[in-house]
């Protein structure tokens, strides 16, 4: 399932280049690239594709995040072009559009490292739900030194949470909160700014306890009491959906 608000996180700062010489696939892909990127450039063949490539590594001292790119176009084919980007980036996210008469093409293209493969004509579930799971994995390969060497998310300018310990810390001194309410902030605090469902929160909080089974109304109350205990913590109701919490 695509989360919508963690999707929008995850391609907020992407850098797209689409490469394609079907001008109507131009036209409907390129304007839904444009809903979900800030930044989207577009080259008509291959030839063109590498060109804008390198131009965009020499004057922006970096590579375009992801390429998107059909196999077959005039002056350079998508094999060629992906064979060329890959010498010059080993690392780079690249996702080819494929028609099914171009199978035979496929097996080239996995030995190159071609990140995935998407059919067309396209499918906008499918499509998304590709680029949702492949940024994904970019977001969360690029923030893992990140995360290995900082376990003290900060909140705001009181607040913070230590990831190690699962401590909710006010001016770096713990705050005391019962295990449930301990429990609710690991939750939102796991995926900071992912909307979890409310079947999702009551099934981790009482995972454990075999005593109460898990209400919305208890949940209810867990969140109404930390909100009185600290006011600064944003956890925010998505209606019909569940709960999230936001930094500030």
């Amino acid at each position: 399932m695509v989360d919508y608000v963690l999707f929008e996180k995850y391609a907020k700062d992407i850098k797209v280049l689409f490469v394609e010489d079907d001008e109507n696939i131009i036209k409907e892909t390129s304007e839904l690239l444009g809903l979900i990127f800030n930044h989207v450039d577009i080259a008509r063949d291959g030839k063109e594709g590498i060109e804008k490539y390198l131009l965009f590594r020499q004057e922006n001292d970096s590579y375009y995040d992801l390429v998107i790119t059909d196999i077959k176009m005039p002056n350079m084919d998508g094999i060629e072009m992906s064979k060329l980007i890959y010498k010059e980036n080993k690392e780079q996210l690249l996702i080819v559009l494929s028609a099914h008469s171009e199978t035979k093409y496929l097996l080239e293209l996995v030995n190159i490292g071609i990140s995935h493969f998407i059919t067309k004509p396209l499918i906008y579930d499918s499509f998304v739900h590709v680029l949702y799971t492949k940024l994904k994995e970019y977001y969360e390969s690029h923030n893992t030194i990140q995360k290995e060497f900082s376990p003290i998310l900060r909140i705001n300018e009181n607040l913070s949470w230590n990831k190690e310990s699962n401590e909710l810390l006010k001016e770096n001194e713990p705050v005391k909160l019962t295990r449930k309410e301990l429990l609710l902030l690991e939750i939102l605090f796991k995926y900071c700014e992912k909307t979890h469902t409310v079947d999702e929160i009551l099934n981790f909080i009482w995972a454990d306890d075999s005593n109460t089974a898990p209400d919305i109304s208890n949940l209810k109350n867990i969140i109404s009491r930390l909100r009185k205990k600290i006011p600064e913590l944003d956890i925010e109701n998505v209606y019909g959906f569940g709960y999230r919490i936001n930094l500030k």
